[in-house]
């Protein structure tokens, strides 16, 4: 049995109940916990907003390991759903003749549940789609043919079909009246056992890698790209490279493999998703974007799993207070870090307090939190590439001249430092071993492993979803066997499915 735990914006509503309720702020604070029993969350919070804490609470709860109600998936879908009218579900209707009328106002759906029962199958549809805690269905009845409302009598009911327009709606925005009825739904809820959606399959054997050759910093380079097409080659793909695709170009594919630049509010996770839901074998899928591009989820997820990584802290305001609190704990100087950012970019370095007052200032206006952590100085860094939770390189990124990171970025220039790739065999045991465990953390993608060794410690500082591999720097050791052990991994999970 899970315990279960209720995140919302307000408490006050809950004081009458016997359910577990806490705040955003003391989910954060108050978890991981020591031999804690099976956790599933209930996130009442407002998640409209990207990067709110709402949205926060849902990524801290899959960084912990606990089941969640929406999780990031559905969040970033509802949100893309309601931003430009995709996914609209379709229904179809049988009402008696007297109650023809689709409804003016949206219907609210709760659990899955809605007050009229004309409607329960269509809500239960919406909740299936969207596992959100509370929904707003606006219902369209169509003709397929014209844009007007069809009814048919068959045995003294309508047939009405149409689509629902689906949105998430915060529980303070629900009048005290409905605030209630959700609260009696969420203690019904509590009861049931979650289950997992099935994935669809497909039967065709053909890759899509995803570029873009606008792109300054791109994670493959040209002669990169053409290793691994002829890599697709060997094992038994034919690889197209495309600059542009739309999630109706996905049912051509069999594979994905995404060479550009990922992140969360993007085209590549909105494709990552598109093709999970085609049952489409996708580099990097939606749950590894999700981890990897948000450093608050990875120092969350790396504190609950015992990964060694820098002391850090998460901070949600710039007062006095939580300055003088930072630099008593860490020290100066300090890193300071958006959830999301690449390539050094979004990550800065505070040497005095006034520098960090003003850091958080500016970064606070962009994230609702923002991670500091102490500053380790090393002449490089290690990045090890995992695959399928092996190790499949090393490479030794050593700082750009006269900076304090791999990249030093000054305006649309970069410049970064040097590099030496090695066999992994050579890699030191303590570095290898954190870079298992923390990819662990994330999936069983293809990822970079970041780790700063320094004495007897090492200390790892985030996973890449999408790392970088590059003709003649990455491949410097295996050559082309690299770009054939990635394609190779892409053939083995088709095999896997049965294709």
């Amino acid at each position: 049995m899970h315990n279960t735990l209720i995140v919302a914006d307000d408490v006050t509503p809950f004081s009458e109940t016997a359910l577990t309720v806490l705040t955003f702020q003391d989910y954060l604070a108050e978890f991981p916990k020591l031999n804690e029993p099976k956790i599933r969350v209930i996130n009442l919070c407002d998640t409209t907003r990207y990067l709110s804490q709402g949205y926060y609470c849902s990524l801290l709860a899959q960084a912990r390991n606990h089941l969640v109600l929406p999780g990031v998936n559905t969040i970033n879908d509802l949100r893309l759903a309601e931003a430009r009218s995709v996914d609209r579900l379709p229904f179809a209707l049988s009402l008696p003749v007297d109650e023809v009328d689709i409804p003016a106002s949206p219907l609210l759906v709760l659990f899955g549940e809605v007050k009229d029962q004309r409607f329960k199958r269509v809500a239960r549809q919406a909740f299936e789609k969207y596992p959100c805690p509370i929904l707003l269905l606006t219902l369209t009845a169509t003709d397929s043919h014209a844009n007007k409302k069809i009814s048919k009598k068959v045995s003294g009911k309508h047939n009405v079909v149409g689509f629902a327009d689906i949105a998430a709606k915060p529980f303070t925005a629900l009048d005290s009246k409905q605030q209630q009825l959700c609260i009696a739904q969420l203690e019904s809820y509590t009861t049931k056992q979650w289950r997992a959606s099935k994935a669809s399959k497909r039967t065709r054997w053909d890759m899509a890698i995803l570029v873009n050759p606008d792109e300054s910093t791109p994670p493959s380079d040209e002669k990169a790209i053409r290793h691994f097409v002829k890599a697709a080659e060997k094992v038994g793909f034919r690889a197209n490279v495309v600059s542009r695709l739309s999630p109706e170009d996905l049912g051509h594919y069999d594979a994905l493999f995404i060479r550009e630049t990922t992140a969360i509010d993007h085209h590549t996770y909105r494709l990552a998703r598109a093709a999970e839901r085609e049952g489409v074998i996708v580099m990097d899928d939606t749950q590894s974007i999700l981890r990897c591009c948000n450093k608050v989820f990875l120092q969350d997820a790396f504190t609950y799993q015992k990964v060694p990584a820098p002391k850090a802290m998460f901070v949600s305001n710039s007062d006095d207070e939580t300055c003088d609190k930072l630099i008593e704990e860490f020290g100066l100087p300090l890193v300071l870090k958006l959830p999301e950012s690449s390539f050094s970019r979004g990550v800065h370095k505070a040497e005095n307090r006034d520098v960090l007052k003003a850091r958080l200032v500016e970064m606070l206006a962009e994230s609702a939190l923002v991670l500091v952590q102490e500053y380790i100085f090393t002449e490089f860094d290690w990045r090890i590439g995992m695959l399928g939770g092996k190790p499949i390189y090393a490479c030794q990124y050593f700082m750009a001249r006269n900076h304090w990171q791999i990249y030093h970025h000054q305006g649309e220039r970069f410049s970064s430092g040097g590099f030496t790739t090695m066999p992994t065999f050579e890699v030191p045991k303590p570095v290898l071993q954190a870079a298992i465990k923390a990819a662990k953390v994330v999936g069983d993608g293809l990822y970079g492993v970041d780790i700063k060794h320094s004495g007897n410690q090492v200390y790892v500082i985030e996973v890449n979803d999408n790392p970088s591999i590059d003709a003649g720097v990455e491949d410097k050791y295996l050559g082309k066997a690299l770009y054939e052990l990635i394609m190779q991994e892409f053939a083995d999970r088709l095999e896997r499915r049965g294709r």
